[in-house]
């Protein structure tokens, strides 16, 4: 973890790289992307919510005589 001093040269560097005019400008840009990373997070986070509390869809069922015929044709042997 970052302790004070470390926060206070890394604060200190970014000002003479871009000087205290270009620095509120960078904040709020870097502001705007963490608050649309927390929504997207927010967002997927929903979704899967959602996705867990819903209840499956029934299997297919199939009918009567497509089922006969396929258990048919597991079961038998080809001739030769």
């Amino acid at each position: 973890m970052l302790g004070w001093p470390e926060i206070i040269g890394i604060l200190i560097i970014v000002l003479v790289l871009f000087g205290a005019k270009r620095v509120p400008e960078l904040m709020r840009g870097m502001g705007h992307g963490i608050k649309e990373f927390k929504k997207a997070t927010r967002d997927v986070q929903d979704e899967v919510q959602r996705a867990i509390e819903d209840e499956p869809p029934p299997p297919p069922r199939r009918s009567a005589p497509e089922a006969a015929s396929t258990s048919d044709a597991s079961t038998s042997t080809p001739k030769t």
